[in-house]
């Protein structure tokens, strides 16, 4: 059966347009796939000056302000006043540590020897030695004196208030990181958290490296302080008892809460120190370390700059008011009048707005909040 012209017309046409149609689907590209969300990139600091941790960038020096293995006696020190007390260490305490025990064993071994049952048969019935007690007293008193005379004094120069000029650091100590604050230089503030190993940390979140520092002191942030300048370290706590502690300052204070110590030192080389927390102060705290950089001054100053502080006049004293507890300003202080007010009102009804202060942290890449990026 022959099929009609028109109906063979009407075919011929539906299969051209399906083969145009496909030909089209054909050259048609296929969608390119949804793009991935890339990881995130290491914040770039916002200066020159500043390297990944938010300070100058700088070399570590193998031997110098950090614990090595198998090396016995103290850190070599940097500063004038662990210099005396290395010398001290060694010159006077471990010699007369060394002949007080020698004499002591040669006693025993004297009197074991001597006064033995074989070699003293009948023993001595002497109760007192007049010449003996007298040396055995006044010898402990003449080598405790000779030793009391340079500790005096060491101890006196560890807590000599800061000169004039000082640059200020305030070191506050959190479960479990550290934040600091220039109050001379535009109120600088910087939180410190340890940084955790390749396969401790989160996604985007930098980990340490060898140019860091060692494991468990290596920081995000360091602190940087110039050289040949007194420092004034003033330490307090937000939460429980804390220390900062730097071995290569001869550096231990206390962070108590509530209270603020106070303290000066003078750095004599510039280099990377690192310290840890030296009160127990919980679970964490083994992971608080401390990373001071000491710069010739002038590179401190760039980096006042490069973190938006300003540098304070050449001739102003050191005299940031940092309100004692119980002193005017001070918390307590706040907490009385609020009790005062409570009962008999309101003094008066100004308001004064709190004061605001600048802080340029950045230049870690971590986006863990303060105290959390050891966790």
């Amino acid at each position: 059966m022959r099929m009609p012209k028109r109906m063979k017309a009407m075919a011929i046409a539906a299969g051209l347009g399906c083969a145009a149609l496909s030909g089209v689907a054909l050259a048609t590209p296929a969608a390119p796939p949804a793009p991935q969300a890339a990881a995130p990139a290491t914040t770039a600091p916002a200066s020159p000056l500043l390297a990944q941790d938010g300070a100058p960038a700088t070399t570590i020096d193998p031997k110098v302000g950090l614990p090595i293995d198998g090396r016995i006696g103290l850190q070599p020190q940097v500063t004038r006043n662990g210099e005396f007390a290395h010398w001290m260490h060694n010159g006077v305490l471990m010699p007369v540590i060394t002949a007080i025990c020698v004499l002591v064993l040669l006693l025993l071994a004297w009197v074991v020897f001597r006064y033995r049952r074989a070699a003293n048969p009948v023993p001595s019935k002497t109760s007192h030695n007049t010449l003996v007690e007298v040396l055995w007293t006044l010898g402990p008193v003449v080598v405790l004196v000779l030793i009391a005379i340079p500790s005096i004094g060491l101890l006196q120069a560890q807590f000599k208030p800061a000169p004039a000029g000082a640059v200020t650091l305030k070191a506050i100590g959190n479960q479990w990181y550290w934040t600091y604050q220039y109050p001379d230089h535009g109120g600088i503030e910087i939180t410190a958290n340890m940084l955790k190993e390749k396969d401790q940390v989160s996604p985007g979140e930098r980990a340490r490296t060898d140019a860091d520092g060692p494991r468990l002191l290596a920081v995000d942030n360091r602190i940087v302080l110039p050289v040949g300048v007194p420092i004034r370290l003033i330490t307090t706590s937000n939460d429980v008892i804390h220390s900062w502690a730097i071995p290569a300052f001869w550096m231990k204070l206390d962070a108590v809460p509530g209270r603020l110590n106070e303290t000066s030192f003078t750095i004599e080389k510039p280099g990377l120190y690192f310290g840890q927390c030296s009160e127990l102060c919980g679970a964490r705290h083994a992971f608080m370390p401390i990373a001071v950089q000491a710069v010739p001054p002038a590179q401190f100053a760039a980096w006042v700059a490069a973190k938006g502080g300003k540098m304070p006049g050449s001739v102003a004293p050191s005299s940031s008011v940092i309100p004692q507890p119980g002193a005017e300003g001070s918390a307590s202080e706040a907490a009385q009048a609020n009790a005062a007010e409570a009962v008999t009102g309101p003094a008066d009804n100004q308001a004064v707005p709190a004061a605001t202060t600048p802080s340029a942290q950045g230049a870690t890449g971590n986006p863990a909040g303060p105290g959390n990026a050891g966790q």
